[in-house]
């Protein structure tokens, strides 16, 4: 199959994919906590009878029964090693059923390990792992490919870049959020889209997730920033608890009838997902085949993200500013640090100039005596957790800016490409393997330019070639290449003409170092801040600048101002309002001040683990007991990540990040509590995924942030049994047994532990959570709590054992 192929399929109607996979295999037999692919391979008539219904249904793409069909999953079970056999069966029993009426996509997922720096996982081993089973389904036979149930956006790049790199047949790209709105990651709808289709993914959607009705807006927000098609694959409804089952009871008809909703909201691909079967499918399709799909968006947007917000980039909107700061030419603080491997300089200058009000982050680590490209990798990571704001990569060399586009979770901005051969011929088709926009810095081999005419020939010859790889004027901003007006007289002249044609002429968005027009001079701050003015009323797009240059700000607002954009009236006061509010002193500590007198505070709050350790020993140093830091200190910044965690202003990264700097001092003043008469005993938890699952990222997060607080809690891992749940609880004299589940299919393990407690009748809490996991869950089942994430959790062990 090819692109143009499948988007045929969706011209004049909807494209159908099949329904749930799992919970019908369950109906016919496959008993939990068994690898679902051997199953199938053991009983393949009852996979091939279910797709074949689905295929009588009108469903056009089936997938192949190899969701978990990686090598790690299939470790878990001792099958790794007939990964090639299991994969090339499964797609032929899909091959089978579709009997030419459906095409076959291979069908891959997270491999439950996460990415560096929140787990172990290196991306260039687990791009391996992706095309290990992606080469293995090409060879199959498989048309096209579909990378499911996704809740990372850096792990969806990754099978993304695997699948691309070995073949050209289609990629779906579906995500699973949250009833926030956001992944487990913390990536909104919006950001999904634009990071994924600039990657080149064919089709990006939701699934599983909710219900259909809850889904159309999530696929309303994505239709706005695609321009590929959307697929929604929602559940038959929530799980809901009867008989002792967890079931989806939305019937087929009232599934069906959300359809027309979806379509409307932007989806041109449908299928089901949880609980769903070929009766919902054949009723889905009767109730929307008549409906023709809005065509994907034609106009493009200039936009760039980081892993969990975009950013707009509107040659009529906001002037923008891309922060200059994290470059080492010229500080010498900073270029100690690098020369030492620490990141803590980078990091404040990072949140520096978001707090100044940088859109952007330009990152450079050229300098010498330092390995460039290892430097700019540690960079992004730290710069990822530290800020939302989108990375503008620079560098003087290929090889690290490619390595950064690679590894970076977002769509960054490459600073710059020129006319110079090396940059033109290498840059150009890295930007658009890895979706990047880029600078286009009009130097040609020859040095700057002669004379105006000159710069719009290198503009035109760089615009040309990128356009004939598929690049689009949208990706591409032009740097006016501002010069100095000491040295030149016409500087200021011929910059300000290259920024009106390009975006008069040319229509395509400009910037500028604004600061070079005046340098040489005295009073420079006069200088620029006439130049910033003309330039923005001439259209500049943007600056590369120091954010804390506050006249450069302020003007470059009441230039907006002035010029009636949109919002900037609004903009213009509350920046004005920020300022004040810094200067007036209003006799209560924020956190912002707390932080500065208080650097184990600002440690954990910031996620910095390398120096945390430093600061309690200078709190020891004087005088200052372990249980007073622990409890006065580590706990107070903790629960303000959690609140920040809360408002949505941190997300799961910088919670894990949190997390481990504080797990990092309570272990080194643990073993100094025993004879301080300050620490109390807290109650014993025993934790644990349920009986047949195998996800344990949110679990070990309850786990670290319960130890943080100074609660003995004991990690039983996943996939534990009951028994040996309870067992462990009554060994070690637990208080509460706190249970995980991210499956629909095991989460009534969690029942089972909640009668065992009560038949042995046992005085132990049970606490429960996770994906699927909801109050009226653990209600129904007769739980004693129920968190939905690590920092609730806390929350509801707090009040729990305050109430004992």
């Amino acid at each position: 199959m090819t692109k143009e192929t499948l988007y045929s399929l969706i011209k004049d109607r909807p494209l159908y994919l099949d329904g749930a996979t799992g919970s019908n295999l369950q109906k016919a037999g496959m008993p939990t906590g068994v690898c679902p692919e051997l199953w199938i391979l053991k009983h393949p008539e009852v996979l091939i009878s279910l797709q074949e219904e689905y295929v009588k249904a009108g469903t056009q793409i089936l997938y192949a029964p190899t969701f978990s069909g990686n090598r790690i999953k299939l470790r878990e079970y001792g099958l790794e090693d007939q990964i090639k056999e299991m994969n090339t069966e499964l797609v032929g029993l899909s091959k089978k059923a579709a009997d030419g009426k459906a095409y076959v996509a291979g069908d891959l997922t997270m491999t439950g390990e996460s990415l560096a720096p929140m787990g172990s996982m290196q991306l260039e081993e687990l791009i391996d792992i992706y095309k290990e089973q992606a080469s293995i389904l090409l060879e199959a036979g498989v048309d096209l490919f579909v990378v499911e149930t996704m809740m990372s956006l850096a792990e969806s790049r990754a099978a993304l870049i695997a699948i691309k790199e070995i073949c050209d047949l289609p990629v779906i790209i579906s995500m699973t959020f949250n009833e926030d709105g956001r992944t487990l990651y913390g990536t909104d709808p919006a950001t999904a889209v634009v990071v994924l289709q600039s990657l080149g993914a064919d089709v990006i959607g939701v699934n599983c997730s909710t219900g259909p009705a809850e889904m159309a807006e999530i696929v309303s927000t994505m239709k706005k920033y695609a321009n590929v098609p959307i697929l929604a694959k929602p559940n038959a409804g929530l799980p809901k608890l009867i008989d002792g089952e967890t079931v989806y009871d939305m019937k087929a008809e009232e599934f069906a009838s959300y359809g027309p909703m979806l379509v409307e909201a932007g989806a041109a691909i449908l299928g089901g997902c949880c609980g769903t079967d070929p009766e919902h499918i054949r009723q889905l399709v009767e109730a929307t085949i008549s409906l023709v799909p809005k065509p994907a968006n034609s106009q493009y947007k200039r936009i760039l993200a980081s892993e969990r917000k975009v950013q707009e980039i509107d040659v009529d909107g906001p002037f923008l500013v891309i922060g200059e700061r994290i470059n080492p030419t010229g500080k010498k603080k900073l270029q100690a640090s690098l020369r030492e491997g620490d990141m803590d300089v980078v990091i404040e200058m990072a949140e520096q100039q978001e707090e100044m009000g940088a859109d952007i982050l330009d990152v450079n680590m050229g300098m010498n005596g330092i390995d460039e490209k290892a430097m700019m990798l540690k960079a992004i990571e730290e710069i990822t957790l530290t800020t939302n704001l989108p990375l503008c990569i620079d560098s003087s060399h290929v090889d690290v800016i490619e390595a950064a586009l690679r590894h970076y979770p977002g769509r960054a901005l490459i600073n710059s490409i020129s006319l110079e051969k090396v940059k033109f011929e290498k840059l150009l088709p890295i930007a658009k393997k890895y979706g990047a926009m880029f600078i286009l810095l009009p130097l040609s081999d020859a040095g700057l330019p002669k004379n105006i005419e000159e710069k719009k020939d290198i503009i035109h010859t760089i615009v040309d070639r990128a356009l004939s790889l598929g690049l689009r004027k949208e990706d591409i901003i032009v740097d006016g290449l501002v010069a100095t007006v000491g040295a030149n007289k016409k500087a200021a002249i011929e910059t300000l003409e290259t920024i009106s044609y390009c975006r008069d002429v040319l229509g395509l968005a400009t910037v500028g170092g604004l600061s070079n027009i005046s340098f040489g001079l005295p009073s420079r701050a006069y200088v620029n801040a006439a130049f910033v003015t003309m330039a923005i009323q001439k259209g500049l797009t943007m600056a590369i600048a120091n954010p804390s240059s506050e006249i450069m700000m302020n003007i470059a607002y009441a230039s907006d101002l002035l010029l009636n954009k949109q919002d900037a009236d609004l903009r213009y006061i509350h920046r004005m309002n920020q300022l004040s509010d810094k200067v007036v002193d209003t006799g209560s500590e924020t956190v912002a001040e707390a932080t500065q007198k208080n650097d184990v505070f600002h440690c954990v709050l910031k996620g910095n683990k390398k120096s945390i350790l430093n600061e309690v020993k200078r709190e020891i140093e004087k005088g200052k007991a372990p249980g007073f830091i622990i409890n006065e200190e580590l706990i107070p910044a903790i629960n303000e990540v959690g609140r920040l965690f809360e408002q949505q202003i941190y997300f799961l990264p910088q919670l894990i990040s949190s997390a481990e700097t504080m797990k990092t001092a309570i272990e080194y003043l643990e073993p100094m509590l025993e004879s301080d008469d300050s620490s109390e005993k807290k109650a014993t938890i025993i934790m644990a995924t349920v009986e047949g699952d195998i996800h344990d990222i949110g679990k070990n997060l309850v786990v670290l942030m319960l130890k943080n607080y100074g609660y003995h809690v004991i990690d039983l891992g996943k996939d534990v049994s009951k028994e040996r749940i309870i067992q462990a609880a009554i060994e070690e004299k637990a208080d509460i047994i706190g249970l995980s589940a991210l499956m629909t299919t095991t989460m009534m393990r969690m029942k089972d532990v909640v009668e065992l407690v009560k038949e042995k009748q046992l005085n132990i809490k049970v606490i429960i959570g996770g994906a699927v996991i909801t109050q009226s869950f653990a209600d129904e089942i007769g739980a004693d709590g129920y968190s939905k994430d690590a920092a609730d959790a806390v929350t509801l062990v707090q009040r729990l054992c305050s109430n004992s």
